[in-house]
């Protein structure tokens, strides 16, 4: 358990089997080496494994819990809902089970039980920072008027009091005053963050983002890269709660609207992976399938997935740049968002791009005929069409379709983005 918790999962794995060779019903090192499995990618056989230690102590709430996360983390929201009540059952104060249920409920859409969840949640447990994160979180996602935004307001002050390392509250507090138009307030809250630790850079992207410092071109690689390592581990869940999470699905489409039927022959780039949400998409096309990310964290959590041929801890921009000509497509899910000077990427895009080789990508909408980039409160960058179209061109791609569609929801309302495909120009020029 120490080897696992280190990360050591070579060494974990191996005692684990030692243990069961010795006690074949080991029912911890079942139960564990069932959390290591999945970890690994080998989800059924964690299923199986933990499965296994529950007939053998069928009152384990944690062993309950982690089957849940299991089937949670594979889209079976159903089970996993089953494994949270099961877990509670035989631990009532489980509240990471209580936790696991309320982030469940969301995702299925049924927000009065989901609220009542984290309502018990925050009542059972309330020195845990993370609950009045998550119910701040709620309340803005699912804000049927202003009192709830304004009450989001104190649960992210409270996750902060309660736990200070806790940055994503104290980034999601400016997030909330500025939706309520307490703008200098927001600006103030990344201040005195800034004040605190003058070398972090999200609050320095978070207060160019409010309007209290001028925008930078795209956001530093230190911010993407701290915001996704300390994201790594709920990224998945956070999107779980809006199923309306279209973009890797809508990307895929738009690709398979013009590639030839999958046969596993292409090459194919995940440009800001995350944690591989686009590779069950990608896999089916490709002879080698190649994830990027700047976050070592999302790396880390794409490995388990085992869609990858390759995964690299890597700049966007730079490693298309050094790998000239190498790949047949280049899909880039909600990355391009935190760009807001597209320039260089789509050249860097089109020179990695093999003569007729396919260009995907989503971005945000920004309203207007003018050609504008927009730094929004949220952190990300929304660009107009006229922009796009422009950039489009000077990188070399003569044409390109570009469609607006509904990628998912925010604040309760829909996020419309940008979904851009274009191909690499043939030889000929055709």
């Amino acid at each position: 358990m120490q080897s696992h918790q280190a990360g050591d999962l070579d060494a974990a794995e191996r005692m684990y089997r030692e243990v069961l060779e010795l006690r074949a019903a080991q029912p911890d090192a079942l139960h564990y080496l069932g959390v290591l499995c999945h970890q690994r990618g080998r989800s059924d056989e964690g299923v199986n494994l933990i499965g296994t230690a529950l007939r053998i102590t069928p009152k384990h709430p944690d062993a309950h819990n982690n089957l849940g996360n299991i089937h949670k983390e594979c889209g079976r929201l159903a089970d996993a809902e089953a494994c949270y009540r099961r877990a509670l059952a035989h631990g009532p104060q489980h509240y990471n089970a209580l936790n696991n249920l309320a982030v469940v409920l969301e995702a299925q859409d049924r927000l009065e039980e989901a609220f009542e969840a984290y309502g018990k949640l925050v009542q059972q447990a309330p020195k845990f920072a993370h609950g009045h994160y998550l119910m701040g979180m709620f309340l803005r996602s699912n804000a049927q008027c202003i009192e709830h935004v304004e009450q989001s307001v104190e649960c992210f002050r409270t996750a902060y009091e309660l736990d200070p390392r806790n940055v994503r509250a104290l980034e999601s507090l400016g997030v909330s005053l500025y939706a309520l138009h307490r703008r200098e307030e927001a600006a103030q809250v990344y201040r005195d963050w800034l004040a605190r630790d003058p070398n972090d850079p999200i609050p320095r992207h978070m207060l160019a983002a409010c309007g209290g410092a001028e925008a930078p071109p795209r956001a530093n690689d230190d911010y993407v890269r701290n915001v996704f390592d300390s994201f790594a581990e709920s990224f998945d869940e956070q999107l779980l709660k809006n199923l309306n999470y279209r973009a890797p699905e809508v990307l895929a489409k738009a690709l398979a609207g013009v590639l030839p039927p999958p046969a596993g022959d292409l090459d194919i780039v995940d440009a800001g992976c995350g944690t591989g949400l686009c590779g069950s998409w990608l896999r089916p096309y490709a002879r080698r399938l190649t994830g990027v990310d700047l976050s070592g964290g999302m790396i880390e959590k794409a490995q388990q997935r085992g869609s990858y041929d390759d995964l690299q801890e890597a700049e966007l921009t730079a490693f298309l740049q050094s790998h000239p000509q190498g790949c047949d497509v280049v899909m880039s899910a909600d990355t391009l968002i935190y760009f807001g000077a597209l320039e260089e990427v789509l050249a860097a895009a089109h020179q990695a791009l093999r003569p007729g080789g396919w260009l995907a990508f989503s971005l945000e909408l920004a309203e207007g005929e003018d050609e504008r980039v927009d730094l929004t409160p949220s952190g990300r960058y929304q660009h107009t069409r006229s922009y796009v179209e422009r950039v489009m061109r000077a990188s070399g791609f003569a044409q390109a379709r570009i469609d607006s569609e509904v990628l998912r929801k925010e604040g309760g309302q829909p996020v419309v983005g940008w979904v851009v495909l274009a191909q690499c120009g043939h030889p000929s020029g055709t």
